[in-house]
């Protein structure tokens, strides 16, 4: 967080962030704990998307966010191949069971284990400690999140390979093998809204995951070479600066999601998302429905897809504004300054 010199600042109970700044213990607390969050929303949402969910309308125009990301990914089929939920409660109920094993793990930390792990008893957790400052420190932690990131490609290639994914064009579940064509691959950065083939889907994730898999072992493996300068980010890297570019990146991610899936229909299929939408402009975009849709079931009287790309959007917005105000306040710009100079209202002060 920043202190503009003042080592002794402090701040109030609402900002949570100051707490884990320098406590690389509460920082895992807090990823553990809001992990058990996400795993909790999702399995009570899922539960509660099913227990309402009418076979009569089709589930991209019902509020069926969680229904259709599984039914995409060829879960909740029969042995058929028609769509009954089948095995969509025992999924949410492992997230609630997964949400309370994240809160304990989260509460362990928060309150048992020690504040910064550079205090740690265990050799291997003192590697984890949080040094903003420290290249070596920072490269080495940022591998272990793409190590994961690749894993979590991995999973998905070979779920879509052996298990099967849900192709629209067949209107069934089939198993897809991924089709790593470097060529290919580089054209769909420009083409993704329009991408139809499953086969790019999964290789583009194949390559990320190679690509995420050697990064995240170089970031490990290597160490600052030559003298560390401003050239190389000497005095950039801080807590603020960190928690700008995961805003950033975050933010970018939820807009492209946002753009991607207002269109596209073969990773977000018609039969469990709702027909593509029609972008409008306001403020700023928005997107809006292009067929009518039943007064009861809808999502505030929108379809899936309408609500997923809209809610994207927006939060993806606000987190880029997140990333401005955290990425200049690692610049050392204060905004308490404009309050100094300013009246009510943003009126200007008169010298």
């Amino acid at each position: 967080m920043q202190t503009y010199g003042n080592p002794d600042v402090t701040y109030g109970w609402w900002a949570g962030n100051s707490m884990v700044t320098n406590r690389s213990g509460r920082f895992i607390s807090s990823h553990i704990a809001h992990t058990g969050i996400i795993a909790f929303a999702t399995g009570g949402s899922t539960l509660w998307e099913l227990a309402r969910y009418n076979p009569e309308i089709p589930m991209g125009h019902q509020s069926s966010l969680y229904l259709a990301h599984l039914a995409s990914i060829g879960i909740g089929f029969d042995e058929a191949g028609v769509w009954t939920g089948a095995g969509v409660a025992a999924i949410a109920i492992v997230h609630l069971i997964l949400s309370m094993v994240y809160g304990g793990g989260g509460l362990l930390h928060a309150v048992l284990f020690v504040e910064d792990m550079q205090d740690s008893e265990v050799p291997q957790a003192k590697k984890f400690k949080l040094e903003w400052d420290n290249p070596d420190n920072q490269t080495f932690i940022l591998g272990h999140h793409l190590i994961f990131f690749g894993v979590a490609n991995i999973w998905f290639v070979e779920w879509a390979r052996v298990h099967g994914i849900y192709d629209p064009a067949l209107e069934a579940i089939r198993q897809v093998n991924y089709n790593l064509d470097l060529t290919q691959i580089w054209n769909h950065q420009f083409d993704f809204l329009t991408i139809d083939s499953l086969e790019d889907v999964m290789g583009g994730h194949a390559f990320l995951a190679f690509f995420q898999i050697g990064g995240g072992a170089f970031h490990i493996a290597t160490k600052q070479i030559g003298t560390y300068t401003k050239f190389k980010g000497a005095g950039l890297l801080s807590a603020e600066a960190i928690l700008s570019w995961s805003l950033a990146g975050i933010g970018w991610m939820a807009v492209v999601a946002a753009f991607w899936c207002s269109q596209n229909t073969t990773v977000y299929p018609v039969e469990w998302f709702g027909e593509p939408l029609i972008l409008k402009f306001g403020i700023g975009p928005y997107w809006v429905d292009s067929v009518a849709l039943p007064s009861d079931g809808a999502f505030f009287g929108h379809s899936t897809r309408c609500a997923l790309a809209n809610v994207h959007y927006y939060l993806g917005f606000f987190y880029i504004q997140g990333h401005l105000w955290h990425a200049l306040r690692a610049m050392g710009f204060d905004f308490k300054r404009l309050l100094d100079r300013t009246g009510p209202y943003g009126i200007p002060r008169t010298p």
